[in-house]
């Protein structure tokens, strides 16, 4: 099993956990690290030859373990661009980590458009019939965009990880000994990714309206620009949150029972639970 892999099968096993690992791999200083000192600190890694049956205790290990959570691949081992890596995250990202062919990145770009124009339909409908009633406002502007902007970010997920509905990903025993390739287990990890860019997003988008409609009725912003300035911040502050929170809420080291696999795969195997990278 790779060691990143191992790392969460051993440090990850609470939403807690995962939270406090994913506030550690989202260093934006990270981003600093060169390939050489990644390539040196993944070669140790794969060395060292530790189980991690139990959580780590060496902070200069652990160190090394962030380092090749952010920068390093668990299924080809190759070092992420440095604009792909969860520190480097952006709302406008594709799901990170993956690596896209050109069929996906076309894809992406079509569910994005979709989502888009799906997003900008409300707005439109109730321009092009003068719905202009205070009920119809709340609906359209302050309540319908965050679902539908989770929903859509859920849509363009599974969109762009299409390949692993048709074509399965690889799973795991206890040992890190694949045995074999599952289209349900590729079904469960694209469910659970997409789950939670839907939550990050949705959030992301909820809560700082409803921040905002709050600072308007105290009137704490004297000015629009004041107002803008405090919801373009709550903005920034909600997303810096949630991200932690969104990719911490499945294991990234996911697991499946073996009688929910396919035939051929229970045929190849005594194992009653079996893992997967689940992906972000």
């Amino acid at each position: 099993m790779d060691a990143n892999l191992r790392f969460w099968r051993a440090e990850g096993q609470s939403f807690f956990q995962r939270f406090l690992l994913w506030a550690d791999v989202l260093d934006p200083l990270l981003l600093l690290k060169s390939s050489d000192e990644i390539r040196r600190t993944r070669l140790l890694l794969q060395n060292s030859g530790k189980t991690l049956s139990e959580p780590i205790q060496n902070d200069q290990t652990k160190r090394a373990f962030l380092l090749s959570l952010s920068s390093v691949h668990p299924d080809t081992d190759k070092i992420i661009p440095v604009l792909f890596r969860p520190p480097a995250f952006l709302p406008i990202c594709l799901p990170l980590e993956y690596p896209l062919q050109q069929k996906q990145i076309f894809y992406g770009l079509g569910a994005i458009s979709y989502a888009a124009c799906i997003g900008a339909l409300p707005l439109l409908f109730m321009n092009r019939y003068t719905l202009k009633s205070s009920v119809t406002q709340l609906v359209v502007k302050k309540l319908l965009p965050a679902p539908l902007l989770g929903l859509m970010s859920a849509f363009t997920v599974a969109v762009v990880r299409s390949p692993e509905f048709e074509n399965g990903i690889e799973v795991m025993d206890r040992n890190g000994k694949v045995v074999g390739v599952s289209q349900k287990a590729g079904e469960k990890a694209v469910k659970e990714t997409a789950l939670s860019r839907a939550v990050l997003f949705g959030t992301t988008f909820f809560l700082p309206a409803l921040l905002t409609y709050f600072v308007e009725r105290a009137k704490f912003a004297k000015t629009p620009r004041a107002l803008a300035s405090v919801r373009m911040f709550m903005i920034t502050s909600v997303l810096a949150g949630m991200l932690p929170v969104s990719l911490s809420m499945f294991p990234q080291c996911g697991e499946i029972k073996r009688t929910d696999l396919e035939p051929e795969i229970l045929s190849s195997t005594e194992e009653t639970e079996l893992f997967y990278n689940r992906g972000i």
